[in-house]
């Protein structure tokens, strides 16, 4: 008879991060992990698959959630960049026409 394993909310998100990980890592691949997950829901008692699919469910939603926010929060961050470049440029040619300007017009700033 296979060993059964917790459903805790612990549990079941310390399975879910340490997949992640070995996926991030390349120590697995999806098949890998497809197939690990697999395995872990068989050794998971039927009555308590329903518990388990709740907190799954619940570890999958907040990874998303932060995959979504880090996503976001990197595009602001490339926004910024983006603007502060630009400003960068733009505060240059300024002081490159003041210049001319000022050699132009014989006055020194």
């Amino acid at each position: 008879m296979p060993q059964e394993v917790s459903v805790s909310y612990q549990a079941v998100k310390s399975k879910v991060y340490r997949l992640i990980d070995a996926l991030v890592m390349g120590e697995k691949t999806q098949a890998d992990v497809q197939e690990s997950i697999r395995r872990w829901w068989e050794l998971i008692h039927p009555a308590d698959r329903p518990v388990a699919r709740k907190y799954l469910s619940m570890v999958l939603e907040r990874s998303i959630m932060a995959i979504d926010s880090i996503e976001e929060g990197l595009g602001e961050a490339n926004e910024q960049e983006i603007v502060r470049t630009s400003a960068a440029k733009a505060l240059k040619i300024v002081d490159r026409v003041v210049k001319q300007h000022a050699t132009l017009s014989g006055s020194a700033i």
